[in-house]
């Protein structure tokens, strides 16, 4: 009878144990594809998010600064009062062969930067806003000049008054 007690027994305490080694088999599955989700949707995110980062920018030379000599001078008629505006420019690009399109075309430039001076109300640039302006004015009349020479505008990358003197 101990026997069979025994033997009885022994089917009860194998189920237990196969239940129990079914539950840690059922947990390590879970866990195995838990970690395999997440990896993925780590991975997916991670390439999504380096596939927009913006490439990387050529390397920019240094400044090269085109002078345009003579400096500018223009008058207004104000009323009775005749004024004069005198401005000095220089030209900012970092490609060489973009300077040497600008000195090439120095006449054209200066003939429309020419222009564009003349044209202005004495009392419209007479504070930071309006010269700023003017400036801005300035580099659009540079890059087309330059476009119509074959170059690329947004090469030319800014306009400086290096002296801007108004009586």
């Amino acid at each position: 009878m101990a026997e069979a007690q025994a033997q009885g027994d022994a089917p009860d305490e194998a189920a237990a144990a196969g239940k129990g080694g079914r539950k840690w088999l059922w947990l390590a599955i879970a866990l195995f594809v838990l970690g395999g989700a997440g990896g993925g949707a780590y991975w997916y995110f991670a390439a999504a998010q380096g596939a927009h980062t913006p490439a990387k920018q050529p390397e920019r030379g240094p400044p090269i600064y085109v002078a345009l000599d003579p400096p500018f001078v223009v008058n207004f008629e104000t009323g009775q009062l005749v004024r004069f505006l005198q401005v000095t420019v220089q030209l900012m690009t970092r490609d060489g062969p973009t300077g040497e399109l600008l000195k090439a075309n120095d006449p054209v430039i200066r003939n429309d930067l020419l222009m564009l001076f003349g044209n202005q109300r004495y009392a419209d640039i007479s504070n930071r806003e309006g010269k700023e302006k003017l400036q801005r004015e300035a580099l659009d009349v540079v890059r087309r000049a330059l476009v119509g020479a074959g170059g690329r505008a947004e090469l030319v990358e800014a306009v400086y008054f290096t002296s801007f003197v108004m009586q």
